[in-house]
């Protein structure tokens, strides 16, 4: 199992290189998709590329963090953890790839989410012998996967959260250029 332990990040970063990189694009090209899919306006409607970054970033902190920590300091609960992590990304490929076909359009993400599914479901099932299966051990995984699920949200709300604050100091820049222009 040590030898899939780095992979998870790996798989992460490369996956979301193609959401960041296609994220503005995909909105600007497709503005009708907010009015098609309202949940879509509350997670993505105004966030930029820059706090989209951020946000994967946030995101990518628990899959690079415990990975290191599995794999340098190995024991039943780290590895219980990583696995509930890489059982939620593989889920979120499968998500990825679902929204595609709802919505009948190319989603940035779609293309690496069928290349990484099936090599973080191999992974998935090279990993599951090594587990160490007992009581502490599911629950260990079945608590990272839900934190991954708050995580996202957590992602989401700290992008927003950004973008409120670039948004505020943009436009305090743009009153004092015209400010100074005026005089």
């Amino acid at each position: 199992m040590r030898e899939y332990l780095l992979l998870l990040p790996i798989i992460f970063i490369f996956h979301d290189m193609e959401e960041i990189i296609g994220f503005d694009w995909f909105f600007k090209t497709n503005p009708d998709l907010f009015e098609h899919f309202p949940k879509l306006r509350k997670v993505y409607d105004g966030l930029t590329t820059a706090t989209f970054a951020a946000a994967v970033y946030e995101e990518f902190i628990p899959f690079f963090g415990v990975s290191l920590l599995a794999y340098y300091f190995p024991n039943k609960i780290l590895n219980a953890v990583w696995f509930g992590i890489l059982l939620s990304l593989t889920a979120h490929f499968v998500v990825h790839i679902l929204l595609s076909i709802c919505i009948k359009k190319y989603v940035p993400c779609v293309i690496t989410s069928f290349i990484c599914l099936p090599v973080s479901s191999l992974i998935v099932i090279k990993s599951t012998p090594h587990l160490d299966l007992d009581m502490i051990t599911v629950i260990c995984i079945i608590i990272s996967v839900l934190a991954m699920i708050a995580n996202i949200k957590l992602a989401h709300g700290f992008a927003h959260f950004l973008s409120k604050k670039t948004n505020s100091s943009l436009k305090d820049v743009k009153i004092l250029i015209f400010q100074n222009q005026q005089n």
